[in-house]
């Protein structure tokens, strides 16, 4: 007999017994902690984060939020935006991002927006265009190596995309630079070994947090806005790296 699959909406009332699905394990880690602070004052945003369980089990979520609001380095001020919907384990192939795309456009509707918004790339840590395209979705811009998918549920402008990556990366200048928000717990570790791996190198390297929304729209070296390493002025990556391929990028660079 199948278990019973359900959704489970997050909120400041249940974030401490439900969690946020990453992390669940470790609570008392600098990242998970550093993840509910940022998580409370984004509800008071409109961000929605949905938990879909079978069983006693969570396999995926869907974190949310309106586009005014959002930690990415687009405008989609009239969309609700989508920061991250991933599925686990054995939950793959069984319909449970639908189900969650669905709850999400129906917040969308119901908070009056004009549609879904969601970047997407081929690197981790982003949406599989493919998916998003079959139910939908339509590429209207793209930069720096994204693309920002759009579901209309009426006449609007489209979203977009900022463009001046290249002056955005210069501005953090020679070495290292982790540009770093709290919006996924994974980012602690990820910037602690890519401060240790460069300082090994002989690398300077430093830290820059972004704080709000605005600072990621108006800062970011990279469209998407929450974690991004930028080596003498010039993005290297956005997503978590271990050392062995921190040491490549360096080497490379020489």
């Amino acid at each position: 007999m199948s278990e019973e699959v359900r959704i489970t909406r997050v909120d400041a009332t249940n974030v401490d017994r439900e969690g946020f699905f990453c992390f669940k394990s470790k609570p008392r880690t600098p990242g998970y902690q550093r993840k509910l602070a940022w998580l409370r004052d984004r509800f008071v945003e409109g961000m929605t984060l949905d938990i879909l369980y079978e069983g006693k089990r969570s396999f995926a979520f869907c974190e949310a939020i309106p586009g005014e609001f959002a930690w990415r380095a687009i405008n989609a001020p009239d969309y609700m935006v989508i920061h991250c919907i991933w599925t686990v384990g054995s939950g793959k192939k069984k319909g449970f991002a639908s189900r969650l795309l669905e709850r999400c456009e129906e917040e969308a509707a119901r908070q009056g927006k004009s549609g879904v918004v969601i970047l997407s790339s081929d690197e981790p840590f982003l949406a599989d265009k493919k998916f998003f395209l079959n139910k939908g979705f339509a590429q209207v811009d793209a930069a720096a190596g994204f693309e920002l998918l759009a579901k209309k549920h009426r006449q609007a402008p489209d979203p977009t995309i900022a463009h001046d990556w290249e002056s955005r990366a210069s501005a953090f200048g020679k070495g290292l630079t982790v540009i770093r928000t709290d919006q996924c717990p994974y980012w602690d570790d990820a910037t602690n070994i890519a401060i240790d791996t460069a300082e090994r190198f002989g690398i300077p390297a430093r830290t820059v947090e972004l704080h709000t929304a605005d600072e990621v729209r108006t800062l970011s070296p990279t469209p998407y806005g929450t974690l991004a390493f930028v080596l003498d002025g010039r993005p290297v990556s956005h997503y978590y790296r271990l050392p062995r391929e921190l040491q490549a990028i360096f080497n490379q660079s020489e």
